[in-house]
């Protein structure tokens, strides 16, 4: 490919929200690089993908040490990604990676030892190439290592330069401000929570984003698109070569039901009288909320992010719209 240089109108076509309380702004969308990035990819249009994100002023790219696959693979790729066109924009970029998830075998290799995490970012650094992350989460609860030792592990993690700021993920209410005391008792920068949460999936509102305006955290949302429902590939049932179609992912068929099939033809309509597709309606609905720092979108063509932009038009909503919505899913 080309050499790339990015485009001087970025900034000019993104928003941008501050992340709880912290001097910290991230893009309405920042790109996970979940799937399309392992070493099975095209990485052509993995690439091509990094960088029409840029150039539209997606400044996040979100990682995870298992991504790929196979593990490691999204790092692996992505670093070559930075080292040929990014690391001249590097202070332009927010970059995060994740460790809590089964990484290699043995009992040190998963969920939140001060072990794991530490050995797992500095591998990660390894593989993209970097000095340094800027968000560093922990993936998943742990029901077994205490919280005091995995939020330690992220304090010392700050304190040795590796990340400049902490995240964690899929945290209920409760952990979530228990770590937040925490880590404000070391003096550690908790910046953001990564919670899974869409128009179908709503649990977060049982206390979570309550909890993350109270301490002054943000949050970045990600499956906005539930694994693909939210979109027009399901308005008439599941198509061949469809994800829901193959088998061993991770949308199940049972999952495409009658009744989802109405839910999502219904607010198609919604959708169509915002002048949006149903996947922008999705991605705005999660932004009307001011708590919703960004919105995680994981994309395989470039098309697709570039409709997911679109959706940033408009954010805003009727409360007859609103009401509308809820009484769809709820029925």
């Amino acid at each position: 490919m080309d050499p790339y240089i990015a485009s001087e109108s970025r900034y000019e076509k993104m928003q941008y929200r501050r992340c709880g309380k912290s001097g910290i702004k991230l893009p309405f969308l920042s790109l996970g690089l979940w799937h399309n990035f392992g070493d099975n990819d095209d990485l052509k249009n993995a690439r091509t993908i990094l960088r029409t994100a840029f150039d539209n002023g997606i400044t996040h790219f979100d990682l995870a040490n298992n991504y790929g696959p196979p593990y490691g693979s999204a790092e692996m790729n992505f670093g070559k990604f930075f080292q040929e066109d990014f690391k001249k924009y590097r202070d332009e970029l927010i970059i995060s990676t994740k460790a809590g998830w089964d990484m290699w075998p043995g009992p040190y290799g998963n969920f939140g030892s001060r072990k794991y995490l530490i050995a797992s970012l500095d591998q990660s650094l390894k593989r993209m190439g970097l000095d340094y992350v800027d968000i560093f989460y922990h993936h998943r609860p742990d029901p077994e290592t205490p919280l005091e030792e995995t939020m330690g592990a992220l304090d010392q993690i700050v304190r040795q330069g590796k990340a400049l700021y902490v995240g964690i993920s899929q945290y209920n209410a409760e952990d979530t401000a228990r770590a937040a005391e925490i880590l404000k008792n070391q003096g550690t920068p908790f910046l953001i929570h990564q919670p899974r949460y869409n128009m179908m999936d709503r649990w977060v509102e049982d206390g979570l984003l309550d909890t993350l305006e109270k301490v002054g955290i943000g949050s970045i949302v990600f499956s906005p698109l539930e694994q693909g429902i939210l979109t027009s590939k399901y308005l008439h049932g599941i198509p061949e070569g469809s994800r829901a179609a193959t088998e061993g992912s991770y949308l199940d068929r049972s999952q495409i039901t009658d009744k989802v099939v109405k839910q999502i033809q219904e607010l198609n309509k919604i959708a169509i009288a915002r002048n949006q597709s149903l996947a922008q309606m999705a991605v705005a609905w999660l932004l009307k909320d001011a708590r919703v720092t960004s919105v995680l979108v994981g994309v395989s063509k470039v098309s697709q992010l570039e409709d997911n932009i679109e959706a940033i038009k408009n954010t805003s909503f009727a409360q007859e719209e609103l009401q509308k919505i809820d009484s769809i899913l709820n029925n």
